[in-house]
């Protein structure tokens, strides 16, 4: 068994990079040749996500998606503990959304047009009017209709516990004037760990709260917002089936 999960890492290790490549390419001819919708091209980063999982040997259930409505745009605010947030997520969360990426992204080739075209949304993480620009048009684009995730702790956990959020994002969520909704993703830390090179099998549970509503909330209560989301989605990691 520990040869078999030797070997599980190893191809996600391998087949990751190759996997993005490739999904980048068919969303690209997707959205260009074909001229399709990016709604639909989310089908390509969604079986992405699911390729990488059942490599892997992960099986991912997800609670609470009746909290949410279909075709309401949110603000959804994960905890943070594995590169397998973002493999769950992608590949399981049954709602239409975008991912926040950081501006230097979008200048990758292949990579960067194929995240544009789908409606990714770049954010500059430099300080100053150009990231004052890039956050506004990202709330523009949210409160249009266009639901991301966000991670407010801002980087993964080291030790898989649930640490401070920052309020950048709350910001943003106040800015675009949509419910922010707290979601607890347990598992992934011991599938991969920051720090480790291969992942394990394992299981995973995404755990969807109830929706906050950011209208009554200014810009300077941002740090309240931030830890009223983070109070959320500690109860949520502490739920059990």
């Amino acid at each position: 068994m520990r040869l078999v999960n030797f070997i599980r890492g190893v191809l996600v290790l391998l087949l990751t990079p190759f996997l993005t490549f490739l999904t980048s390419l068919l969303a690209l001819i997707y959205l260009v040749i074909c001229r399709g919708s990016a709604r639909k091209a989310q089908l390509f980063p969604r079986t992405w996500g699911r390729i990488i999982l059942a490599v892997a040997g992960v099986e991912v259930s997800v609670r609470g998606l009746e909290n949410i409505e279909p075709g309401r745009p949110y603000i959804f605010a994960a905890n943070h503990q594995s590169q397998f947030d973002i493999f769950a997520m992608q590949g399981c969360l049954n709602f239409d959304f975008r991912w926040l990426a950081k501006k230097e992204l979008f200048k990758i080739p292949l990579f960067g047009r194929a995240m544009r075209l789908a409606g990714y949304i770049a954010i500059d993480r430099s300080h100053g009017r150009e990231a004052l620009k890039s956050l506004n048009a990202a709330a523009e684009r949210i409160a249009s209709g266009t639901s991301v995730i966000l991670f407010p702790e801002g980087t993964r956990s080291l030790d898989g516990k649930l640490h401070e959020f920052k309020a950048g994002g709350m910001v943003l969520a106040i800015k675009s004037g949509v419910p922010v909704v707290p979601v607890g993703i347990t598992g992934t830390f011991d599938i991969l760990p920051k720090g480790r090179l291969l992942a394990r099998p394992g299981r995973v549970t995404i755990r969807v709260g109830q929706p906050v509503d950011t209208k009554g909330f200014s810009a300077g209560q941002k740090h309240e917002l931030a830890a009223r989301i983070h109070d959320e989605v500690a109860r949520l990691l502490g739920m059990t089936d």
